[in-house]
């Protein structure tokens, strides 16, 4: 995977993501209410808190608003996301604590130890070493704390991958609770099918280019196979009603750490 070129593309959709991202905005709402709900007590707990992947910064305002925890630290691949939640490190009005970001890829960072919180929505999907970033976060946090994160799973764009053949290689929902079983209890895990209708395939295809999620894509759309992929698109995934679909499948976790 090149996390380079992933980089690079939701770097250039940061001004457009937020607009776009109508899927994802509601995983970071479903997000919090399940940590509210399921983590109960410890939310009282939650003094410092890591998010990694934050992108432009829409659940990091969850977050900081809804937990205000005395630190929350805010990390993603992509250097030009520090001014999408600049807002959020120097408000008008405060609503938390301290606000920090750092850049770099998650999987290779030092986060703090002793976190009450470590969280993320829509990330977890791009990384390609998910149990040992499990594995750190077991080491990052306090015993007890808590690992809660959304992802996708294998039915997520399933239209581009039947049509292209291109895609991430999605984990299943027992997958992700297996790589997270020697170092964690899960708390909640669910999962849901979420179907998104356009106009047309070029919708779909702007769609992607404005939330960023083209990044493993490096092939040139000709006009050939531009004209190709419409028409299959609109004859496999067409609706009655003259639009078409493009599904998502956000999986949702929450699990606390064990004791060492």
């Amino acid at each position: 995977m090149d996390k380079r070129l992933i980089a690079e593309r939701f770097a250039k959709a940061r001004g457009t993501y937020d607009r776009e991202a109508r899927v994802q905005q509601q995983v970071a709402e479903n997000m919090m209410r399940l940590v509210c709900q399921y983590a109960g007590d410890e939310t009282a707990r939650f003094r410092k808190v890591v998010e990694f992947g934050c992108g432009t910064g829409s659940y990091s305002a969850l977050l900081l608003h809804t937990l205000k925890p005395e630190t929350l630290l805010l990390n993603d691949l992509c250097p030009e996301m520090e001014e999408c939640v600049d807002g959020l490190r120097h408000p008008q009005e405060p609503s938390g604590g301290q606000v920090r970001f750092v850049a770099g890829d998650a999987e290779e960072l030092d986060f703090p130890e002793g976190t009450d919180l470590m969280t993320s929505c829509s990330t977890l999907q791009w990384f390609t070493g998910p149990a040992a970033f499990f594995a750190r976060c077991h080491r990052f946090l306090r015993p007890g704390g808590i690992l809660a994160f959304s992802t996708f799973g294998p039915e997520n764009m399933r239209e581009i991958h039947r049509l292209t053949g291109h895609g991430l290689n999605y984990l299943t929902r027992p997958e992700v609770e297996s790589l997270l079983a020697p170092h964690f209890d899960l708390l909640h895990s669910s999962e849901a099918i979420v179907s998104l209708p356009f106009a047309d395939p070029l919708a779909v295809l702007r769609h992607l280019k404005l939330t960023g999620v083209t990044g493993t894509e490096k092939r040139v759309w000709t006009r050939g196979r531009l004209q190709a992929f419409c028409e299959a698109y609109t004859r496999q995934f067409g609706r009655a009603d003259g639009n078409v679909t493009l599904t998502y499948h956000p999986i949702y976790i929450i699990a606390k750490n064990k004791e060492s």
